[in-house]
């Protein structure tokens, strides 16, 4: 593994490592759930609670790929999380739009200043982005799985 790999892995290791310490903090002193985790969306979560796992998940996952010095299976780790994470999501937006208790109010997502219209259009959107999302993570972990397999 060439040391810029080894640099974004210990980066990546210690951006999950202080996000679960935060979100420990946002979850059980301050009693936050469901508060928006900004930049910690790049470890698959949306959430306080979810980056609890997520963060544990980033963080383990970071340290065994830096221990077997294999950069690629991180690679293929990320693209097969975010396909089955985004799979997921996609499956949740689609039954937000048919159900009567609305948890997502459009106010929460950045783009509801281009959809206004209702909240259903701000579902069907996430549902779709969601949607994209786990064509390309599917199209990388073919792709990543490839190259990991070729370099066993």
């Amino acid at each position: 593994m060439e040391s810029w790999q080894k640099v974004i892995l210990l980066i990546y290791l210690i951006f999950s490592l202080s996000g679960m310490v935060f979100a420990f903090k946002k979850v059980i002193k301050e009693k936050n759930n469901l508060g928006l985790v900004g930049p910690f969306i790049i470890l698959g979560a949306f959430v306080w609670a979810d980056l609890i796992v997520f963060g544990i998940f980033s963080f383990l996952f970071a340290l065994i790929c830096l221990l077997l010095n294999d950069f690629i299976l991180f690679l293929l780790g990320q693209s097969v999380f975010w396909f089955i994470r985004s799979m997921g999501e996609a499956n949740y937006w689609f039954n937000q739009q048919f159900s009567t208790i609305n948890r997502n109010p459009k106010s929460r997502f950045f783009f509801s200043k281009f959809f206004n219209h209702d909240e259903y259009t701000v579902w069907f959107v996430m549902q779709i982005t969601m949607q994209c999302i786990a064509v390309v993570s599917a199209i990388l972990s073919i792709y990543f799985g490839r190259l990991w397999l070729i370099s066993l």
